[in-house]
């Protein structure tokens, strides 16, 4: 039998109570300590560190500052290598990241689970194993080493090796941003185009491109802000020779290594910067446009 409310009975259905009436009854000093841990712990391990960069960076004046940053050679030269090898590696992401996020979003194929999960493995796999299959490849005794020694060409220890090392690494942060913003937008606007005679060329520049393009702004800043702080993948293919193929984090090890703390602090100071820079702009295009959001309500 089943049990059956009385007339004078009074049934209140919790599931229209909102969330915040109900964690009324959670004592205060429950979401004062959650609250003060969390901020604790990102002090000790985020606010603290980062502000004394900053001051060792800074601690001798502007004017030393300045001159760790541009009175090196090789200093310099890490920089531009860095923010030259960032935007290529993020060029190479925004063509597979568009290609793959459309093939997942728009068909359904056999091997499509996996193909997921192989996106996903430079998250799961440390760079420093990611730069030993690139010299598994590319060097003399790897698979196609003897190749390109045999016609004049060099991956291995040179920018080219660089550049697929640090895309590599990076490569899942533009298609997992597409993939949920081209499932909710789905295709009928594509196939409407399609049908009215559209291209795809011009369905592409004219529909998904609009539909997409915060999505893969958002991708292409979180890209472009793990390509210039990579270490472990280039540590294993740049060959670390100062003024030909260090970075900046490379740059910035080596410094400390010899002991030049004005130096590494100068221009870990600077890569900080960036990566606030970028910080900053993934923050004011969440609050413009909040593209999960968005994709969750053309789910629903």
């Amino acid at each position: 039998m089943f049990w059956k409310p009385g007339a004078n009975a009074v049934v209140k259905d919790t599931r229209t109570i909102p969330i915040h009436q109900i964690r009324k009854g959670e004592p205060a000093w429950v979401k004062a300590l959650l609250i003060t841990g969390a901020i604790g712990i990102l002090v000790i391990l985020i606010g603290i560190p980062v502000l004394h960069v900053f001051y060792r960076a800074f601690e001798n004046g502007l004017k030393a500052y300045w001159t760790s940053l541009t009175g090196n050679r090789d200093t310099l030269h890490s920089i531009w290598l860095t923010l030259s090898i960032a935007p290529r590696a993020v060029l190479l992401n925004l063509i597979f990241g568009v290609a793959a996020a459309w093939a997942v979003a728009r068909f359904r194929f056999p091997g499509r689970t996996f193909f997921l999960a192989l996106i996903d493995l430079p998250l799961a796999i440390s760079p420093v194993v990611a730069g030993l299959f690139f010299v598994l490849l590319f060097g003399m005794n790897g698979w196609f080493g003897e190749w390109l020694d045999a016609h004049g060409l060099q991956v291995l220890f040179g920018t080219p090796a660089l550049v697929l090392a640090t895309s590599f690494v990076t490569l899942p942060f533009i298609v997992r941003e597409l993939i949920p913003v081209m499932e909710a937008y789905g295709d009928e606007e594509e196939l409407a185009g399609i049908s009215l005679g559209a291209s795809g060329w011009q369905m592409f520049w004219r529909i998904t491109l609009p539909n997409i393009r915060w999505g893969l702004l958002y991708g292409m800043i979180l890209c472009n802000a793990r390509a210039m702080g990579e270490y472990g993948a280039v540590y294993m293919i740049s060959g670390r020779i100062s003024g030909l193929n260090d970075t900046m984090p490379l740059r910035v090890e080596k410094l400390f290594q010899e002991y030049d703390m004005a130096g590494a602090f100068a221009l870990a100071s600077l890569l900080t910067l960036l990566s606030l820079v970028t910080l900053g702009l993934k923050t004011f295009l969440d609050k413009k446009y909040p593209v999960h959001e968005k994709s969750k309500e053309g789910q629903e």
